[in-house]
């Protein structure tokens, strides 16, 4: 654990993903640095409307296919939850961009999974436009290449 932040420690995550193989990766990689951190997970878009209506939550972790990942990001920002954005089937530039403009945090792609705590820090610790700024600083190279488009800050 990095000890000069401890961002994540006894914080409340919510994680949602139709693939309970993806809970079980991003839960222990976030465990492996805070074991202290409280985490929910859901598997259904239900399930996690559920928890987001009433349970207080520092951060939401969303796929965006299999949960209706959008919609649960309109019920979070609705409810001024930190929320991020984690894909790999809608890993496109359009969805890169509704993601910020819906009100996330950050969008990450699911094989970046073993580098997620550090992005997960940055979406609890930084401002909307901040976060953004920085994992677009750690990002942009592989969003360009992935895009095959220029991603940077005046894109979003």
């Amino acid at each position: 654990m990095n000890v000069k932040t401890q961002i994540l420690n006894n914080k409340k995550l919510l994680i949602v993903d139709d693939e309970t193989d993806i809970l079980g990766i991003v839960e222990e990689e976030i465990r492996d640095s805070y074991p202290d951190v409280q985490i929910d997970t859901a598997t259904t878009f239900q399930k996690a409307a559920e928890y987001l209506r009433t349970r207080e939550y520092d951060l939401v972790v969303l796929d965006i296919m299999g949960v209706r990942g959008f919609d649960l990001l309109e019920i979070a920002v609705s409810l001024n939850r930190k929320t991020v954005m984690l894909t790999a089937h809608a890993l496109s530039l359009e969805a890169l961009k509704k993601s910020h403009d819906s009100g996330a945090i950050a969008y990450l792609p699911k094989d970046k999974l073993g580098e997620i705590v550090p992005f997960l820090e940055d979406a609890l610790q930084y401002e909307y436009e901040t976060a953004w700024k920085r994992l677009l600083t750690k990002l942009g190279d592989y969003y360009s290449r992935k895009f095959r488009s220029k991603v940077d800050e005046k894109l979003i």
